[in-house]
């Protein structure tokens, strides 16, 4: 069986493609490319997901096998932990054992680098190429087991303020949607913090209480119900399967978007005095490039996809003129400079915490006021259209590129970095079809929830023109 990588790794549906005997392929592999560049040693963790310590185990034991020092880390851990356990231990690379958000039958084998974040494309390419291919013999390495809790939090509380969030007395909410931070927040709190916790969903479970474990609307019932009788400037952090996008519930039960909270992020670092580049996928707000710009730090677009942030980070890493300060993606995936190379849910729902405490505002009111320092009304939606028949591709992008107006704006700019953006004064409307699925993504920004969802439908229909 031939195994399709994606951005990051490989990921298949439990017992049809992600078996334990292909995971040893794909370890056998990975511990090949990582011994021909001089490593001697690697971490593997998995989240909560059906079989996730069996298939960490297989691949632990393959690369012991192949020669490595294996860590195995106990338990559910979340992905930037493992993460971290990487960079901290100046490893060679790491194995998350996860499909964050993806549907409770899918497994995957994320591979990380020795900076604690997104393997390469180049690694990723690299291993799997050498799927199958032949093996150069090693003495076998070792195999230990240990738990990364404790330094993780430890060391989260060091780039948090939080005397300010004691200070503050605004209480600690967390849903781990049933994934690998369940009960890690709650251990932050007991440790670190005097404010209440409560928790939401915070107990591991491999079907995620019936829900996909992404931070968006459609699966935040459970959270906005919580919610709903709270009042104050409280929120909810919300953390997806494998916990490294972040998301959150106001009080009152309203959801809180991901550009939202990458915003109220983003203005909180700039108001500190940071400074950086911003790195924002193509799908995010408008409203970032023009509190960028009212901070005047530099942007930098790029494609869907977190690696291409990873990308930039290393970069400022290796010329401090191009350090990153902050950079962000729509999926809820942020890394903050100081901290990991990395999506980090938890470490991103406690700096939001601190934004709280430090300005004495909710985030509702954070966010309006970013609203009016950028002459911005920020309304968002996105659809993901299933589709069952063949798209024509190249008919609907150049379709997309030629469309002039969005409803009664006009198109200023037309970005084809990742699928077509059209941008006009105030928003955007974008068409991403999908690589390796029949679907068509599209992403729209506009001034009103109306013209949202009037300027959505504009574009449902011109992609349904393409479907055959």
């Amino acid at each position: 069986m031939k195994l399709t990588f994606g951005t990051d790794g490989w990921r298949g549906v439990i017992a049809d493609e992600f078996t334990v005997q292909n995971t040893r392929r794909v370890a056998q592999a990975h511990a090949q490319a990582l011994r021909d560049v001089g490593g001697t040693a690697a971490a593997v963790a998995h989240d909560t997901r059906f079989l996730g310590d069996r298939f960490a185990r297989a691949a632990a034991e393959t690369l012991r096998d192949a020669g490595l020092d294996v860590t195995l880390l106990s338990g559910p851990t979340p992905t930037p932990a493992l993460s971290f356990a990487v960079k901290d231990a100046g490893l060679a690379g790491g194995v998350m054992i996860t499909a964050s958000h993806n549907p409770p039958i899918y497994q995957g084998y994320k591979l990380k680098g020795p900076y604690g974040g997104s393997a390469t494309p180049d690694l990723v390419t690299e291993v799997e190429r050498r799927i199958d291919a032949p093996t150069t013999t090693a003495d076998a390495g070792t195999l230990t087991e240990a738990s990364v809790q404790d330094a993780y939090l430890k060391a989260v509380g060091e780039h948090i303020d939080l005397q300010a969030i004691d200070r503050a007395g605004v209480p600690l909410y967390h849903d781990a949607m049933h994934g690998a931070a369940s009960g890690w927040m709650e251990t932050f709190a007991a440790r670190s913090l005097k404010v209440p916790f409560h928790g939401i969903r915070n107990t591991p479970s491999p079907l995620f209480g019936g829900v996909n474990p992404e931070p968006i609307e459609s699966n935040l019932a459970a959270t906005m119900d919580a919610m709903r009788g709270v009042g104050g400037p409280a929120f909810a952090v919300v953390t997806d399967g494998d916990a490294d996008r972040v998301g959150a519930v106001l009080a009152g039960g309203r959801v809180f978007n991901s550009h939202q909270i990458f915003a109220v992020l983003l203005h909180h670092l700039a108001k500190q005095g940071k400074r950086g580049r911003v790195i924002r996928t193509v799908s995010t707000s408008g409203i970032i490039q023009r509190l960028a710009d009212h901070h005047g730090l530099e942007v930098v677009q790029t494609p869907v996809g977190f690696k291409y942030i990873t990308e930039a980070v290393l970069e400022g890493d290796a010329n401090p003129e191009k350090a990153v300060l902050i950079g962000g993606e729509e999926s809820g995936g942020i890394g903050i400079q100081g901290w990991l190379p990395e999506r980090d849910g938890i470490f991103n729902g406690l700096l939001l915490l601190e934004t709280v405490a430090v300005s004495g505002k909710g985030l509702d009111e954070q966010f309006a006021e970013i609203e009016a320092l950028t002459g911005m009304q920020h309304h968002y939606d996105r659809v993901d259209l299933h589709l069952s028949g063949q798209l024509d591709r190249d008919g609907l992008k150049q379709a997309t590129m030629d469309t002039r107006t969005l409803l009664r704006h006009p198109v200023t700019e037309v970005v084809t970095l990742d699928g077509v953006k059209l941008v006009f004064d105030g928003g955007f409307g974008m068409v991403r079809a999908s690589g390796t699925e029949p679907v068509v993504r599209l992403y729209v920004e506009a001034p009103s929830h109306s013209e949202v969802q009037a300027i959505l439908r504009q574009l449902e229909e011109l992609a349904r023109r393409f479907v055959r």
